[in-house]
């Protein structure tokens, strides 16, 4: 989605107090605009020169070079506010909670430019939106999988931005998923606790990393065994990305319908996850006061539970 435009090329004398310092740290330093990870990217790519040599992202200064960088500036996109209809499930002057239907995704993508919850909000809120994660993601401080339906909120301005995203930080929120697994449990309740990170083999999957994940925890309850299958309630003590999909998956009870992470195919008709953000509680804001939504399980997911209940019961 973003686009190379005009490039920036810039020179670096290196000062001697410099000697020793790994170049991609050294030019991210110098360079604040950058991250380090843009700047390794770009060294990787041959757009930074040491004495008009390529080098790698870990070599050392000597304290007496002179480094040519050529970076590519990004232009962002400009995001649209677009009439696309809410099921709002509660709102006020500082923050927003929406009931986000099965395919929405929650902020601009590849793909998804002008269709996603942010276009929504931008339409219905106007002005009124958090700026802090950028003009890409206005009002939004949490996310959840675009084949995940449920309770999301979204902030209106940056004080409650803040609020929101420190209980966020500290685990203080509370967060009631429900799923549809396969394989019946035989205890009634449970906790996994495997810390999660980035799959090395697909960087688009998560997976239990008990080196460099980071601590996801996730309680679950067995509301209902359904045959082959079960009914859960998942309540997230950590908020890692895939953490339900994949915690579950580690025990050997994958959700019903998740093409990445299951590799048995679904009998159902059914678009992703079975999954569904039912309870979002946290304390406001403004009033202090503890406030909790729950969102109804969508017509497809309680279907389903029908269709497996009279199977179960032949």
């Amino acid at each position: 989605m973003l686009q190379e435009g005009k490039k920036a090329n810039i020179v670096l004398e290196v000062d001697i107090e410099d000697k020793g310092i790994r170049i991609d740290k050294y030019i991210s330093e110098e360079l604040e605009d950058y991250s380090r990870s843009r700047v390794q990217k770009e060294i990787d790519n041959g757009n930074v020169l040491v004495d008009g040599k390529v080098v790698k992202a870990n070599y050392k200064l000597t304290g007496k070079e002179t480094i040519n960088v050529t970076i590519p500036e990004l232009i962002v996109p400009e995001i649209l506010p677009k009439d696309i209809p809410l099921d709002i499930v509660y709102e006020d002057d500082d923050v927003i909670l929406i009931n986000k239907p099965k395919g929405m995704v929650v902020h601009p993508a590849p793909g998804h430019i002008d269709d996603t919850l942010v276009n929504a909000l931008m339409y219905h809120c106007r002005d009124n939106l958090s700026g802090i994660n950028g003009v890409m993601r206005p009002g939004i401080v949490h996310r959840i999988d675009r084949d995940t339906t449920g309770v999301i909120i979204a902030c209106k301005n940056d004080v409650a931005h803040n609020f929101i995203a420190e209980q966020l930080a500290v685990h203080s929120i509370t967060r009631k998923y429900y799923a549809i697994c396969y394989n019946q449990f035989k205890e009634e309740e449970g906790v996994v606790d495997a810390p999660i990170g980035r799959n090395p083999n697909d960087r688009k999957k998560m997976a239990i990393d008990k080196k460099n994940g980071k601590r996801a925890v996730t309680h679950y309850k067995v509301l209902e065994n359904l045959g082959k299958y079960a009914f859960i309630e998942c309540q997230l003590e950590t908020g890692r990305t895939h953490q339900i999909r994949v915690h579950m998956a580690s025990i050997g009870h994958p959700l019903l319908g998740d093409e990445v992470y299951c590799k048995a195919k679904s009998n159902f008709n059914l678009t992703g996850q079975t999954l569904h953000a039912g309870v979002f509680g946290f304390i406001h804001p403004r009033t202090k006061e503890y406030m909790e939504f729950s969102a109804e399980l969508p017509e497809y997911f309680k279907n389903l539970l029908e269709i497996l209940r009279s199977k179960k019961d032949k």
